[in-house]
């Protein structure tokens, strides 16, 4: 975006899990639309979290700063009140109390998700870490980061789910968490609406993340070459894809007419006009409806 065309300028967010796939993508084009950016996770420079990936929260930030806005990485464990208390504090002294937009990508539950057994079957001690950590590190955050934005009477909350139906996701736990972060996008739009702030939750389709490239084996300048392995895979989208779609709404003076609601990467675009990283404009639904609806039935109506 040119500096004309930045409606974020002098805004000021706060991604939630933004050092990689999803976050990462919405820190940097919340960057590229003008925002100062907040990126906070447990990877850093200082040292990897449990996951042991390679990427920080500071190459987010530096990815920010490179779209044209600023970011600012702060590690930050979301799973700790305390943490998240300091964070809040240090944007609010930080950026005279403001904070426009709040963004709940937090997750890190692909290694404690159980994609092979029912309920009944599965460790019960993972699958409530896994749901601590999806759901809990949302409510903390938000407890914590809304009375800023209901003190200055607007903004945006976006719970980052996956899938904006009440189709199963094919395993308990992850189904509980990715479900249950569409409810907190419900509750918070109606205890927030009387304060001039919205919320909503929203989906990529099949999102092309660093961890996903990784295990198809190939890079984003090759990634074509895994469609062999999986046909779907040539209807992902990149993480800027799921970015972009973020920061139309942020720009949107009417965004309250979406709260509440359940949104998706290809229900947005057509509205917003944003194209995915290499200009396309990938429609996971649309795909679903022609390739996969016979075999897995209709993916649902939107919630």
């Amino acid at each position: 975006m040119t500096t004309g065309t930045r409606p974020l300028a002098g805004k000021v967010a706060l991604v939630a899990g933004g050092t990689r796939g999803g976050g990462r993508g919405i820190a940097v084009e919340l960057g590229a639309a003008g925002a100062t950016v907040y990126v906070t996770g447990r990877s850093s420079a200082a040292g990897r979290s449990d996951l042991d990936r390679p990427e920080t929260i500071e190459e987010t930030a530096r990815r920010v700063t490179a779209a044209g806005g600023l970011g600012i990485p702060a590690r930050t464990d979301h799973s700790r009140p305390d943490e998240v208390r300091a964070l809040v504090e240090r944007i609010a002294a930080e950026q005279d109390g403001r904070l426009d937009v709040l963004v709940n990508s937090v997750w890190g539950g692909d290694p404690l998700t159980d994609w092979e057994h029912p309920l009944w079957e599965q460790d019960l001690e993972t699958g409530l870490r896994l749901v601590r950590q999806a759901v809990e590190t949302h409510v903390i955050t938000s407890r914590f980061a809304l009375p800023l934005m209901v003190a200055r009477g607007g903004g945006l909350v976006v719970e980052v789910t996956d899938g904006n139906t009440a189709r199963y996701r094919g395993s308990f736990f992850y189904d509980l968490a990715k479900s249950a972060v569409i409810r907190l996008a419900v509750a918070q739009a109606a205890e927030l609406k009387p304060h001039g702030v919205a919320a909503v939750a929203i989906t990529p389709g099949f999102l092309r993340s660093e961890a996903l490239l990784e295990h198809f084996g190939v890079t984003e300048a090759n990634w074509r070459e895994a469609v062999a392995q999986d046909p779907d895979f040539a209807h992902s989208e990149t993480p800027a894809y799921l970015g972009r779609a973020v920061a139309a709404l942020a720009s949107d003076p009417h965004v309250m007419a979406k709260t509440g609601r359940a949104l998706a990467t290809w229900g947005l675009y057509g509205e917003y006009g944003f194209t995915d990283a290499d200009g396309t404009r990938p429609d996971f639904a649309a795909h679903w409806a022609e390739s996969l609806e016979e075999r897995y039935g209709p993916l649902g109506d939107p919630l």
